[in-house]
Protein backbone atom coordinates (compact mmCIF):
# COMPACT_ATOMS: atom_id res chain seq x y z
CA UNK A 1 0.00 0.00 0.00
CA UNK A 2 1.23 3.45 -0.79
CA UNK A 3 2.81 5.07 2.23
CA UNK A 4 1.28 8.42 1.29
CA UNK A 5 -2.18 6.86 1.02
CA UNK A 6 -1.80 5.25 4.45
CA UNK A 7 -0.57 8.49 6.01
CA UNK A 8 -3.57 10.24 4.48
CA UNK A 9 -5.93 7.71 6.07
CA UNK A 10 -4.33 8.25 9.47
CA UNK A 11 -4.44 12.04 9.21
CA UNK A 12 -8.02 11.99 7.95
CA UNK A 13 -9.38 10.17 11.01
CA UNK A 14 -6.92 11.45 13.64
CA UNK A 15 -9.51 14.00 14.78
CA UNK A 16 -11.91 11.16 15.61
CA UNK A 17 -9.34 9.27 17.69
CA UNK A 18 -8.49 12.46 19.59
CA UNK A 19 -12.12 13.54 20.02
CA UNK A 20 -13.32 10.07 21.03
CA UNK A 21 -10.57 9.66 23.61
CA UNK A 22 -11.40 13.11 24.98
CA UNK A 23 -15.04 12.12 25.35
CA UNK A 24 -14.11 8.88 27.10
CA UNK A 25 -11.77 10.74 29.45
CA UNK A 26 -14.56 13.19 30.37
CA UNK A 27 -17.74 11.12 30.31
CA UNK A 28 -19.53 13.48 32.71
CA UNK A 29 -18.80 16.54 30.58
CA UNK A 30 -19.76 14.72 27.39
CA UNK A 31 -22.98 13.47 29.03
CA UNK A 32 -23.85 17.04 30.08
CA UNK A 33 -23.31 18.30 26.53
CA UNK A 34 -25.47 15.50 25.15
CA UNK A 35 -28.22 16.10 27.74
CA UNK A 36 -28.30 19.80 26.82
CA UNK A 37 -28.53 19.25 23.05
CA UNK A 38 -30.08 15.83 22.36
CA UNK A 39 -33.67 15.28 23.50
CA UNK A 40 -34.81 11.68 23.97
CA UNK A 41 -37.88 11.22 21.75
CA UNK A 42 -41.06 10.19 23.55
CA UNK A 43 -41.22 7.06 21.39
CA UNK A 44 -37.89 5.94 22.88
CA UNK A 45 -38.65 6.87 26.50
CA UNK A 46 -39.46 3.28 27.53
CA UNK A 47 -36.31 1.94 25.88
CA UNK A 48 -34.29 4.69 27.53
CA UNK A 49 -35.69 3.76 30.95
CA UNK A 50 -34.87 0.09 30.37
CA UNK A 51 -31.31 0.93 29.28
CA UNK A 52 -30.83 3.14 32.32
CA UNK A 53 -32.03 0.35 34.63
CA UNK A 54 -29.83 -2.27 32.95
CA UNK A 55 -26.71 -0.10 32.86
CA UNK A 56 -27.23 1.69 36.15
CA UNK A 57 -26.51 5.07 34.58
CA UNK A 58 -28.52 7.82 32.88
CA UNK A 59 -29.08 7.78 29.11
CA UNK A 60 -26.78 10.75 28.39
CA UNK A 61 -23.93 8.93 30.12
CA UNK A 62 -24.61 5.76 28.10
CA UNK A 63 -24.64 7.86 24.93
CA UNK A 64 -21.40 9.59 25.95
CA UNK A 65 -19.64 6.22 26.23
CA UNK A 66 -21.18 5.00 22.98
CA UNK A 67 -20.16 8.13 21.09
CA UNK A 68 -16.56 7.93 22.34
CA UNK A 69 -16.31 4.26 21.42
CA UNK A 70 -17.82 4.84 17.95
CA UNK A 71 -15.30 7.60 17.23
CA UNK A 72 -12.23 5.71 18.45
CA UNK A 73 -13.10 2.27 17.08
CA UNK A 74 -14.37 3.62 13.74
CA UNK A 75 -11.20 5.65 13.26
CA UNK A 76 -8.93 2.75 14.23
CA UNK A 77 -10.71 0.43 11.80
CA UNK A 78 -10.05 2.93 9.01
CA UNK A 79 -6.42 3.42 10.08
CA UNK A 80 -5.79 -0.34 10.02
CA UNK A 81 -7.90 -0.81 6.87
CA UNK A 82 -10.27 -3.29 8.53
CA UNK A 83 -13.93 -3.00 7.59
CA UNK A 84 -13.11 0.38 6.10
CA UNK A 85 -16.30 0.64 4.08
CA UNK A 86 -18.61 0.14 7.07
CA UNK A 87 -16.50 2.15 9.49
CA UNK A 88 -16.55 5.05 7.02
CA UNK A 89 -20.33 4.79 6.65
CA UNK A 90 -20.78 4.67 10.43
CA UNK A 91 -18.56 7.74 10.94
CA UNK A 92 -20.34 9.58 8.10
CA UNK A 93 -23.71 8.98 9.79
CA UNK A 94 -22.22 9.94 13.16
CA UNK A 95 -20.89 13.18 11.64
CA UNK A 96 -24.28 14.03 10.12
CA UNK A 97 -26.01 13.52 13.48
CA UNK A 98 -23.36 15.51 15.31
CA UNK A 99 -23.68 18.37 12.85
CA UNK A 100 -27.45 18.51 13.15
CA UNK A 101 -27.49 18.51 16.96
CA UNK A 102 -24.30 20.37 17.87
CA UNK A 103 -23.55 22.75 14.99
CA UNK A 104 -27.08 23.94 14.17
CA UNK A 105 -25.95 27.35 12.93
CA UNK A 106 -29.37 27.87 11.31
CA UNK A 107 -30.74 28.40 14.84
CA UNK A 108 -28.01 30.84 15.88
CA UNK A 109 -27.02 34.45 15.38
CA UNK A 110 -23.84 36.51 15.49
CA UNK A 111 -20.47 34.99 16.29
CA UNK A 112 -22.00 31.65 17.35
CA UNK A 113 -23.63 31.35 13.94
CA UNK A 114 -20.38 32.04 12.11
CA UNK A 115 -18.30 29.67 14.24
CA UNK A 116 -20.81 26.84 13.98
CA UNK A 117 -21.24 27.38 10.24
CA UNK A 118 -17.50 26.79 9.83
CA UNK A 119 -17.72 23.65 11.98
CA UNK A 120 -20.76 22.41 10.05
CA UNK A 121 -19.05 22.86 6.68
CA UNK A 122 -15.88 21.21 8.02
CA UNK A 123 -18.12 18.29 8.90
CA UNK A 124 -19.63 18.32 5.39
CA UNK A 125 -16.07 17.92 4.05
CA UNK A 126 -15.45 15.04 6.44
CA UNK A 127 -18.67 13.39 5.30
CA UNK A 128 -17.47 13.70 1.70
CA UNK A 129 -14.20 11.99 2.63
CA UNK A 130 -16.04 9.21 4.43
CA UNK A 131 -18.25 8.66 1.39
CA UNK A 132 -15.12 8.32 -0.76
CA UNK A 133 -13.70 5.78 1.71
CA UNK A 134 -17.03 3.97 1.62
CA UNK A 135 -16.75 3.66 -2.15
CA UNK A 136 -13.07 2.64 -2.04
CA UNK A 137 -13.49 0.21 0.84
CA UNK A 138 -10.24 -1.60 1.57
CA UNK A 139 -8.77 -0.62 -1.79
CA UNK A 140 -5.02 -0.57 -2.04
CA UNK A 141 -3.20 1.01 -4.95
CA UNK A 142 -1.60 -1.56 -7.24
CA UNK A 143 2.14 -1.18 -7.87
CA UNK A 144 1.49 0.27 -11.36
CA UNK A 145 -1.02 2.81 -9.91
CA UNK A 146 1.40 4.09 -7.31
CA UNK A 147 2.67 7.50 -8.17
CA UNK A 148 3.82 10.02 -5.66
Amino acid sequence: MSVVFHIGRILFVAIFVWSGLGKLMDIAGTANAIAAKVPIPAALADLSTQLEAAAGMPTPQILAILVGVVEVVGALLIIFNLGTRWAALLLAIFTVVTTVFFHDFWNMTGADRSANMVQAFKNVSLIGGFLMLFVLGSWRPAPAERSY
